[in-house]
């Protein structure tokens, strides 16, 4: 989760991280502050470190665009937040109290400054982590229950409670990898081409749209590989009725039961989504600024780029500030189309 927060701060260049840590590249040999202006590496080719001397210890130079040695001013409470954050990766279970306290802050003031640069509550944050640690014990072979234990929940109260929404089954279900999950789908004919549309017991779980019935698919097997999936159009018929409805122009606006598994961000990014009128659209910096950070604009592009719910959620609807289309997970083209169709509505 540390690491989560690091990168957001690379991605999007975030100035106030500057000197709270450097990032190296692998690949390049080359360490960065954070808010260098260089293309931005692959994820899998980055280090972080806390301090310079860490990274050139480690083999790495400075690089000589952004000059990460050259940092004269430090965010002090930035640093103190990175700092919580390595706090509550090695313990969880401590408190809000407990957190503040280290940090020399108090509890309130440290809490807002916390959900300001990290994007949620230092209890979130927690959830987070004890979520992932639950995940890896289950992986690696271990029993529920002591994989609960071992990840932090006092109990199994506080593991089921959290597991619904962040698992989309519950710890047994999880602990199976996903066998006795069962997704129906079907695939139709629509304006777009082809067009999938998958549900569970809680709701849809995904649209698609594609070229070839056998690549969308396939798609739905990877995004669900351990689940029971089988084609039956029998309990999709209104939903898909609703959407084509909605792609001809006759509907303004879809209404499902939905089944999202995300993060608290990605779930902020696309409620925000789902109340831009219909026939408008918004920018990317648009909807970061709604999200309380102008800095955030690549965020909100990878919130849209892993959305599975196409025209449910509309991430069709934000553009680059300058009005272009950028990118959409199911092609420009269909992007363009659905634009066109909703203005001339």
């Amino acid at each position: 989760m540390e690491h989560e927060v690091l990168w957001n701060a690379v991605t999007n260049r975030d100035e106030r991280f500057d000197g709270a840590f450097v990032f190296a590249v692998a690949t390049t040999g080359v360490f960065c502050r954070p808010s260098c202006p260089a293309r931005r590496p692959n994820r899998v080719n980055v280090r972080f470190f806390n301090e310079t001397n860490e990274a050139v210890a480690c083999g790495y130079r400075p690089c000589k665009r952004c000059k990460p040695l050259d940092i004269d001013h430090v965010d002090d409470v930035v640093q103190k937040v990175v700092a919580a954050c390595e706090m509550l990766d090695d313990m969880p279970e401590a408190t809000l109290e407990e957190i503040a306290r280290d940090a020399g802050m108090s509890a309130f003031h440290f809490q807002r400054k916390f959900k300001e640069i990290v994007g949620v509550s230092p209890k979130k944050y927690a959830e987070a982590i004890k979520m992932d640690r639950f995940r890896d014990e289950i992986r690696g072979g271990r029993h529920v229950t002591d994989a609960m234990y071992v990840a932090g929940y006092g109990s199994s109260r506080g593991l089921y409670e959290k597991a619904s929404a962040s698992l989309g089954m519950t710890p047994a279900t999880y602990k199976k990898g996903g066998v006795g999950m069962n997704i129906e789908y079907t695939i139709v004919d629509c304006d777009l081409g082809k067009m999938l549309v998958a549900r569970t017991e809680r709701g849809i779980c995904s649209v698609m749209f594609g070229d070839e019935s056998n690549e969308l698919t396939k798609a739905l097997l990877e995004e669900f590989i351990n689940a029971e999936i089988a084609e039956d159009a029998g309990n999709l018929g209104k939903a898909v009725n609703a959407i084509l409805e909605y792609l001809s122009g006759k509907q303004h606006r879809i209404v499902l039961p939905l089944d999202l598994q995300a993060t608290a961000f990605q779930l902020q990014v696309w409620e925000l989504l789902r109340k831009i009128p219909y026939g408008e659209t918004r920018s990317y910096s648009e909807i970061a600024e709604q999200m309380g950070d102008k800095k955030k604009v690549r965020a909100v592009a990878r919130a849209c780029a892993t959305n599975r719910i196409a025209l449910v959620i509309p991430c069709h609807r934000v553009v680059s500030a300058d009005g272009g289309l950028a990118g959409y997970r199911w092609g420009i083209k269909r992007k363009e189309k659905l634009l066109a169709n909703e203005k001339a509505a």
